[in-house]
C-alpha cells in the first residue's frame, strides 16, 4: 500500500532519528572532531556530485527567459526575507529570540534544486527553464546569503562571519568541489546519472551527518532546556504562514504579469523553496558550531511542509493543465 502524500518521507524519519539520537547521545569531544571532519568530506562530496550532474544545455535551454528568472530571484532574496521582517511582531511572541533567528535564516537561503524541478515536472510546468532558475539560485546564494545573513539575519553584528570570510569559506567548501565536478562532466557525467542513488545517498547522508553535529553541539549547549513546547507549536505556526504567503504571493505576481500556465507553475515552485541541501551546510560556515541546531530547526520543519504542500499543488495543477489541454483540442 502506498504511502499518503501528507505523511513525511523516509528522509523525514531519518531527520528525526537523528536529531533523537543527538538528543540522547551527543557527539562530544574527540569525536564530534571526528563528525566536523566527515561533515567536511561528505559537503565536498556532495557539491563535486551535483556539479558533475548539472548539464549546460539544461541551462542554455532556460537562461534565456529572464522575465521569470527575475521574479523567482526577487522572490528567493527580497520577498522572503522582507516577510521574515515584516512578521516579526507575529512571529517573535511565538518563539524563542534563537528560532525567530533560525526563520529568517531560511528566509535568506536559495531555492531548492531537485524538488522545485521535480515538482515543476510533475506539474507540467516549463522544465528548463525550472531547471535554469533553481540551478542558478543555488550558485547565486553562495554569495548572496552571507551577505543577507549579516544585513537581515544579524544586523547587529551577531555571531556570523564577516560576509567576505563566509563568501570565501564557502566558495572553497562548496564551489570549488562543485566547478571540479563540473569540468569533470564530459569524462563522469554519464556514470553519475547512471548512479542517481549515489548521489541521493551522499546528498542525504551528508546532510544526516550535518544535522548530528550540529545537534550535538546544541545539546550540550542546553538547546531543548531553551526551547519550550509551545515555541515548537509556534514554529510550526510560523512555517505555515511564511509558506502560505509565499505561495499565494508568487502565484499573484504570475498571475499579474501575464505568465502563462506553465511559466506560473516554474515561478511558484521556484520562488517558493527554501534549500535544506543548501542552508545546513552553509549555517555550518556562517554560524558558530552550538548555534546551528536553532538555527535550522526552522529549515527542517519548513523543508518538509514545503514538500507535502507541494506534493497537492503539483498535483492540482497538472489536473489544471490536462482540463485547459482538452479543452483547446476541443475547440480545434
Amino acid at each position: 500500500m502506498s504511502r499518503s502524500r501528507f505523511l513525511p518521507d523516509n528522509f523525514t524519519f531519518a531527520l528525526l532519528s537523528v536529531v533523537t539520537l543527538a538528543s540522547l547521545l551527543p557527539a562530544s569531544g574527540d569525536v564530534a572532531h571526528l563528525f566536523e571532519r566527515l561533515t567536511t568530506v561528505a559537503i565536498g562530496l556532495l557539491f563535486f556530485l551535483h556539479g558533475a550532474k548539472l548539464s549546460r544545455e539544461a541551462i542554455m535551454n532556460g537562461i534565456t527567459h529572464w522575465r521569470l528568472h527575475l521574479l523567482v530571484f526577487c522572490s528567493t532574496f527580497m520577498l522572503f526575507p522582507l516577510l521574515g521582517l515584516a512578521l516579526k511582531p507575529l512571529l517573535l511572541p511565538l518563539m524563542t529570540p534563537e528560532l525567530y533567528t533560525g526563520v529568517l535564516y531560511l528566509c535568506v537561503l536559495p531555492a531548492t534544486v531537485q524538488s522545485a524541478i521535480a515538482f515543476t515536472a510533475m506539474a507540467r510546468g516549463n522544465l528548463p527553464a525550472a531547471i535554469c532558475s533553481a540551478s542558478a539560485s543555488t550558485l547565486l546564494g553562495v554569495f548572496i546569503t552571507p551577505v543577507l545573513v549579516n544585513l537581515v539575519v544579524l544586523p547587529n553584528g551577531g555571531h556570523a562571519s564577516s560576509s567576505l570570510g563566509s563568501i570565501g569559506r564557502i566558495l572553497l567548501q562548496l564551489m570549488v568541489p562543485f566547478l571540479v565536478g563540473h569540468l569533470l562532466r564530459p569524462w563522469i557525467g554519464k556514470w553519475i546519472q547512471r548512479r542517481a542513488s549515489v548521489l541521493k545517498f551522499v546528498d542525504q547522508g551528508s546532510i544526516l551527518l550535518v544535522v548530528y553535529t550540529a545537534f550535538s553541539a546544541a545539546v550540550i549547549e542546553g538547546l531543548w532546556r531553551q526551547v519550550p513546547a509551545h515555541a515548537l507549536v509556534g514554529l510550526l505556526v510560523a512555517c505555515a504562514v511564511v509558506l502560505g504567503l509565499a505561495l499565494g504571493l508568487t502565484t499573484l505576481m504570475a498571475r499579474k504579469l501575464g505568465f502563462d500556465l506553465e511559466d506560473e507553475i516554474t515561478i511558484v515552485f521556484c520562488g517558493s523553496k527554501k534549500s535544506l541541501a543548501s542552508g545546513i551546510p552553509m549555517a555550518k560556515v556562517l554560524f558558530p558550531s552550538h548555534a546551528v541546531g536553532a538555527i535550522v530547526l526552522p529549515l527542517m520543519l519548513f523543508h518538509q511542509m514545503q514538500l507535502m504542500v507541494c506534493a497537492v499543488l503539483a498535483q492540482r495543477y497538472a489536473r489544471r493543465g490536462r482540463v485547459e489541454r482538452s479543452v483547446l483540442k476541443t475547440a480545434d
